[in-house]
Parts: C-alpha cells; sequence; structure tokens
C-alpha cells in the first residue's frame, strides 16, 4: 500500500534527523525533491548571506551549479526573485521569460534547462535567505504541480535545516568549552609549577603557540599532559622575571 503524502513526509524527516552534518542534510532534501517532485530532473538550494552573496550549497549536478551561476553573475532569475520577495516563482520557459531577459538568454544558450521553479525557504539565521530550487530540460515542467506538495516539502526543509544548524551549534559550543577548559588548565599547572602570574602563564602558551606554528589547544595539552611547555621556546617579556628553570 503506497505512503500518504503525510506518511511520506514524516519518513523524509525520520530520514533528515539522522543526517550527522548540515552539509548532508542539504544533500539529502534535493536529492529527495529531484527524486518526488513531479516534473523535477534536478534540484539545489540557494543560500543568500548578507546582501548580495549568493551559494549553491547543494546540487543533484551540474545543470543547476551552471544555471545558478548565471543567476548571480546577472542578478535576475527565479531564484533571486524568490530570495527578494519571499514567495514562489515558476518559469516555463527560462529563454523566453520576460522578467529576467538577460538571465533567461544566456541560461538558455549555454544549458540544457529549460522550466524552473524556486521556492523561499524561511530559515531561522536573520543574515541567511535559502530557496528550494527545481529544475528541467522540458518546458512547462512544473505547470501542474501542485503548490502544497512543494510548499510541505519547504517547511520541512526548513524545519531540518533549523534543527541541524542548531545541532551543530551546540557542538561547536561544547568544543570550545572544553578547548577553554583545556587552556585553563594548563594556565593553573604553569601558574601552580613556575610561580607566575595568569597572564604570564597565558602569555607562554600563546607565545609557544605562535612560534611553535601550532593552535594554542595542542600546547595546551602538551603542558597538561607533561606539565611543561617545549624547551626550546623563549619566554615572553614582563616587567616581572619568569622562572622557567
Amino acid at each position: 500500500m503506497p505512503l500518504t503524502r503525510t506518511e511520506s513526509f514524516a519518513k523524509f524527516a525520520r530520514e533528515l534527523a539522522t543526517k550527522p552534518t548540515l552539509a548532508a542534510t542539504l544533500q539529502a532534501i534535493v536529492e529527495h525533491a529531484a527524486a518526488t517532485i513531479p516534473g523535477a530532473e534536478d534540484a539545489a538550494i540557494t543560500v543568500r548571506r548578507g546582501t548580495q552573496r549568493y551559494e549553491t550549497v547543494a546540487s543533484t549536478g551540474e545543470l543547476p551549479l551552471e544555471v545558478d551561476a548565471i543567476q548571480y553573475r546577472t542578478g535576475e532569475g527565479p531564484c533571486l526573485q524568490a530570495l527578494q520577495q519571499h514567495h514562489v516563482f515558476r518559469s516555463d520557459d527560462i529563454g523566453s521569460d520576460a522578467r529576467w531577459p538577460t538571465f533567461g538568454r544566456e541560461a538558455s544558450a549555454r544549458t540544457e534547462a529549460v522550466s524552473m521553479m524556486s521556492h523561499r525557504l524561511f530559515l531561522e539565521d536573520s543574515d541567511s535567505l535559502g530557496a528550494l530550487n527545481l529544475y528541467s530540460r522540458k518546458p512547462a515542467a512544473f505547470a501542474e504541480l501542485e503548490m502544497t506538495v512543494l510548499d510541505d516539502l519547504a517547511t520541512h526543509c526548513a524545519i531540518a535545516l533549523a534543527t541541524v544548524a542548531e545541532r551543530e551549534q551546540n557542538q561547536h559550543l561544547r568544543a570550545a568549552l572544553e578547548t577553554n577548559r583545556d587552556i585553563g588548565v594548563a594556565m593553573g599547572i604553569l601558574m601552580a609549577s613556575k610561580l607566575v602570574t595568569k597572564q604570564q602563564a597565558f602569555d607562554a602558551l600563546r607565545i609557544t603557540s605562535q612560534h611553535a606554528h601550532r593552535k594554542l589547544h595542542l600546547v595546551a595539552l602538551d603542558v597538561i599532559e607533561t606539565g611543561e611547555l617545549p624547551r626550546f621556546m623563549p619566554m615572553p617579556r614582563d616587567p616581572k622575571p619568569l622562572n622557567f628553570s
């Protein structure tokens, strides 16, 4: 018995929840879109960061990358307008579409794309905007597409992206806290063993990191493990002499 649309999207949402990274989630979204949206041969996701910096962050193939590059260069096209006006834009024949003449002529001449549809993705990051783009080599490929199908997919995509972004942010925060903890422990070891101040201990770690071309966190781990800084490193200059002998 075939799955209902609700069951299908619920299954898709569960699959997205298993993806370990944002990149993997984005790729799963475009592959699902190309495989399940009637008329779609390819799919991609565009993200705009800031005012005019666009990037195709996931794609099912070369066609979306070629078409998107033309949109970004010409400053027009269904994807860019979807991002600007927060809605859905469809072109049944981009080569003759009067709304985007420069983009349409170049995309038609340089690529095999004929039809395109773009749906805005509502991302929680206030500095970023996203769009889910569909592409076809056939005219009017999306003319009969029921919009609720694309709306539902876009909603699930936005939820999944927000979930993964939050998870990655939490992972980064945990890593940062762990790094800061290790640096603090290393500073404490140097302060106790060398009788130096907190600032002097941090300076010793920092200078060692710079001269050894190693991350501060890795130098701190060495200090935690050995109780010592590398002997060949010069000590930081300070009005108060340091005794690291």
